[in-house]
């Protein structure tokens, strides 16, 4: 075993002093030690429900012969980081959570480890730790929330934004507003939509990392119990068959993730967080080939944001593997994987049908023939800008219109609530990526403000930011090289003609190559930000959102 470094041999009689130290009996130290990296605490909501997952876990790893011990990850809530100073604090502890989490199981020599995440960092963080340390390992979510009841229609937290951007339009009164707030949130979990956290927890079942439902069970049903106890015992089955996440997550892996990915019609973070987890597992995973995976696989789903059904519908019409399932009718998967079931894929999703053809349609009667993200290129995106096609109307697939041009997020929402913002326009929001905001901030609040004052099938919104799940809309973000290393996107003047042809994944602006080439000798960089503390640090050492905001040293 693993853990006999730290419990076995003579040598190791001052390690075995700290075990009896905690209460370890002889018969625990013969057994297999099993990390169980909780992200548990009382300020994120979809995490508040983790100690009974943990418990859960707990259980199923000790009936199976395993001795579980519980340690930390952080988290972060987004919406409530969404709109101040917070949010510069949201993506980068992805890296947080996955160098800790990799101190603590190399520090402690666990023999193999179940993840219980939940929100948008905490996954892609603990699959990156996951890749690295490399022993078995299975992941277990929280779950999703439920989705919220207001007039008698569903609703989720995009709702909740959308609707503050309808009270600034005198569109809904303040106690109407309120109604929203006090039942657009209805239970613990997840937020109810494919937003990040649903999109990476189902993927994480693409993956191969999750066992079935880990992204679709809500936070709130007792299966969700049932499904953490026999995470608990299969990562001992790992253990004997020496199955561990490079096994799993290979290229071909991440290539069936990208495929549902399209399918789901996901958050568009997925594009920076797959290339991440891949990065650490040894594969580079180019998002360019997101528009070839997209031009041959169909767009099954429009859960919310993108249209009016839920995760909860999800995980009752079958869930990811019923997606899985549909997708292998016309052999879009790579199907002889290995997973932590311990199966390949073809056996995970055998039997697998679609229970509800309104909320996964049948691949003969697809939302659209192609997938739900696509990956623009042009002038103004050198290197790349997302966006998620699925969630865009379809008036707005091709656009073109002047440059309202913005130095951060906070100048572009005054502008948008106080209606300087007309039908046409396309906003453009720069300095906010990984190095220039630092931490490339989500733009929920003026995506929901555009959407709220209705205008969100006239008016589109570009920046080298990113956007929450929750975002609908001609949103277009990731966009690279960014404006704090000089990318076009620093260069864009107010007036300037922006052209947007999301079928054609293009994103210009309509200037000529001398006009660009002269704006660039004239450009200077700007005064970092922040110069103090761990943003400064990620600033100094992340890359472009591209490269899926990796840190790299410098060299």
């Amino acid at each position: 075993m693993r853990s006999d470094a730290v419990k076995k041999g003579m040598q190791q009689a001052p390690h075995r002093s700290l075990f009896h130290a905690l209460g370890f009996t002889e018969e625990e130290m013969k057994k297999p030690l099993i990390g169980v990296v909780s992200s548990y605490n009382e300020i994120v909501p979809g995490h508040m429900n983790l100690d009974k997952i943990v418990e859960a876990v707990k259980m199923g790893v000790a009936m199976a012969g395993g001795v579980p011990v519980v340690v930390p990850a952080i988290a972060v809530c987004d919406g409530i980081a969404m709109g101040h100073v917070g949010m510069k604090y949201s993506l980068v502890t992805r890296d947080l959570i996955a160098d800790s989490t990799e101190a603590l199981a190399m520090a402690h020599q666990f023999d193999g480890l179940v993840m219980v995440p939940n929100c948008d960092k905490n996954v892609p963080g603990l699959l990156m730790a996951a890749a690295r340390v490399n022993i078995p390992t299975v992941f277990v979510s929280g779950g999703p929330m439920l989705a919220g009841h207001v007039k008698g229609c569903k609703t989720s937290l995009s709702s909740m934004f959308e609707a503050v951007g309808a009270y600034a339009a005198g569109n809904l009164t303040e106690e109407e507003v309120l109604e929203y707030e006090n039942k657009t949130c209805p239970t613990c979990g997840s937020c109810s939509g494919m937003y990040t956290a649903n999109s990476m927890n189902c993927l994480t079942e693409v993956l191969g990392m999750g066992l079935k439902g880990n992204g679709t069970i809500p936070a709130v049903y007792s299966e969700r119990l049932k499904l953490a106890k026999h995470a608990g015992m299969q990562v001992m089955k790992l253990i004997e068959l020496n199955i561990c996440p490079r096994d799993i997550m290979t290229e071909k892996a991440f290539l069936n993730a990208l495929t549902v990915d399209m399918a789901l019609g996901c958050s568009t973070n997925s594009m920076l967080h797959l290339p991440a987890i891949a990065h650490e597992a040894g594969v580079e995973l180019n998002v360019d080939i997101a528009n070839e995976i997209s031009s041959k696989t169909p767009n099954l789903c429009h859960l919310a944001p993108a249209g009016h059904t839920y995760i909860e519908e999800l995980n009752e019409a079958g869930g990811v593997y019923a997606v899985m399932n549909e997708l292998n009718k016309k052999n879009l998967l790579y199907t002889d994987l290995i997973t932590v079931t311990g199966k390949t894929v073809a056996e995970n999703i055998r039997g697998c049908v679609n229970k509800n053809p309104e909320v996964i349609r049948p691949i003969e009667n697809p939302y659209s023939q192609t997938g739900g993200i696509a990956v623009l290129k042009g002038n103004l995106a050198p290197d790349s800008g997302v966006v998620k096609r699925s969630a865009v109307a379809p008036e707005m697939m091709v656009h073109e219109g002047p440059a309202r041009v913005f130095d951060c997020e906070e100048d572009a929402i005054a502008a948008i609530k106080g209606g300087k913002i007309v039908a046409g326009d396309v906003v453009v929001i720069r300095y906010e990526g990984p190095k220039g905001g630092p931490g490339m901030r989500e733009m929920l609040n003026p995506t929901s403000a555009i959407a709220g004052m209705g205008l969100g099938s006239s008016v589109a919104l570009i920046t080298d930011g990113r956007f929450s799940g929750a975002s609908r809309g001609a949103s277009i973000g990731h966009v690279s090289p960014e404006a704090a290393v000089g990318g076009p996107i620093a260069l864009v003047e107010e007036g300037d003609i922006i052209q947007i042809n999301i079928p054609e994944n293009t994103l210009n602006v309509d200037i000529s190559d001398e006009e660009m080439e002269r704006r660039r000798a004239a450009w200077t960089p700007r005064e970092p930000k922040i110069t103090t503390g761990y943003l400064a640090r990620y600033a100094s050492m992340v890359t472009s959102g591209n490269r899926g905001a990796i840190l790299e040293i410098k060299k």
